[in-house]
């Protein structure tokens, strides 16, 4: 089974869609791979209790990778896309861009507190996709 997910996103940030996924699965067992189809964009399998958290990872990435108008990174070049282009391909670098995931009985066996969230990079609102692939074990 394969389908794309496409998320709207605000601008840099985390955007849960957990409940897309689960929705989708079909009642057997095998093993999910997703996969952000853009360059300035991650994936991650984050907490999903506090929203504090994912305030806090974005505040990290934003003093991690400053945009190319922070003197400390004068040293790039790709900027015609603008400040946070290039800082936005840095992230997704150090990200992950994919996630391998046991469904077990159409369930995802995620832990109590974790969900699945694309990451966005740049400051302006994007359409993501997400490449979804389930391979069964039946």
């Amino acid at each position: 089974m394969q389908t794309t997910f496409t998320i709207q996103t605000n601008g840099p940030g985390l955007t849960e869609f957990t409940d897309d996924v689960a929705a989708w699965l079909p009642a057997g067992s095998g093993l999910l791979t997703l996969m952000v189809r853009h360059t300035s964009a991650s994936l991650l399998i984050q907490e999903n209790a506090d929203p504090e958290v994912q305030a806090d990872l974005r505040a990290f990435l934003a003093r991690l990778v400053p945009p190319t108008t922070d003197p400390s990174m004068s040293y790039l070049t790709h900027t015609y896309e603008g400040p946070d282009d290039m800082p936005g391909h840095i992230k997704a670098m150090l990200l992950p861009t994919s996630l391998s995931i046991p469904v077990v009985e159409g369930r995802m066996a995620l832990g109590t507190w974790q969900g699945l969230y694309l990451v966005e990079h740049r400051d302006r609102s994007h359409r993501r996709e997400i490449a979804a692939m389930l391979i069964s074990d039946a």
